[in-house]
């Protein structure tokens, strides 16, 4: 039987990884990459750095081309899920091309497996079409985790609910409820749509790498500057994934 492991790596840092998530890269025998292209060179160039730290044992790398999106599409859902399907196609073709029998594998993914990643998705859909192998999970440090870490600050206060959402949800609304929120996957500045009101936040990009950028403070006072701040470091590295947290006073 082909086993495979889901490894959350972190949000940048090397040194993110959990003991855990070390011993199993220690078992593997290829590692899995999905190239990007140039403007994401960056986050296969930290997975080597990881492979080549804590790595003592042999290993061999198969690599693939992520399959490209349209980021504007009319019909959102229909893109993703026409995505996925192009991407279910180039992970079952890693496994049963590069996977031999008994061996092991491994998918190392950015953050934490369970937050806004579709590697379990993906994976459970190559078993849906029949092929056999078996994986698990390793839990990682998300950015979410570095975020309030780097801000010194906690998800919730005593008593409330914490909703992590999109900038797309978002756009539709503040979540009924919460009184603080944690918005990923947000490329279009959603807090400007609420800096009319009483609220704080603490933002964070390349969270966790020598790039790394932070800036806190009530939203009307700062929302400018992290939206400045957020295009130039696009325009300069080619691509950015930042976080957010929004509190309401």
């Amino acid at each position: 039987m082909r086993r495979l492991y889901v490894i959350g790596i972190g949000a940048g840092d090397p040194e993110h990884l959990t003991v855990q998530a070390i011993n199993r890269l220690n078992e593997v025998d290829v590692f899995f990459v999905l190239d990007k292209g140039k403007e994401k060179a960056d986050l296969v160039r930290l997975r080597h750095e990881i492979l080549d730290r804590y790595v003592t044992r042999p290993y061999r790398l198969a690599e693939a081309r992520d399959p490209e999106r349209d980021r504007t599409p009319a019909d959102y859902e229909a893109e993703v899920k026409a995505w996925h399907g192009r991407r279910v196609d180039v992970y079952q073709g890693l496994i049963t091309g590069e996977l031999r029998e008994n061996e092991v594998g491994a998918f190392l993914v950015w953050g934490d497996p369970a937050l806004y990643d579709s590697t379990i998705t993906l994976l459970n859909a190559v078993q849906e079409r029949g092929i056999a192998f078996d994986y698990t999970v390793i839990p990682g440090v998300s950015s979410v985790s570095v975020l309030a870490a780097q801000h010194r600050t906690t998800f919730n206060r005593i008593g409330t609910a914490v909703q992590i959402t999109t900038g797309r949800r978002l756009a539709d609304g503040w979540p009924d409820g919460a009184a603080d929120v944690l918005v990923m996957l947000d490329a279009h500045c959603t807090f400007t749509r609420f800096t009319g009101e009483d609220m704080d936040i603490f933002w964070g990009a390349y969270l966790g790498t020598p790039d790394e950028l932070v800036v806190s403070g009530r939203l009307a006072d700062v929302a400018e500057e992290i939206v400045a701040l957020r295009s130039q470091a696009r325009e300069r590295k080619g691509w950015i994934m930042d976080t957010y947290l929004l509190r309401r006073n």
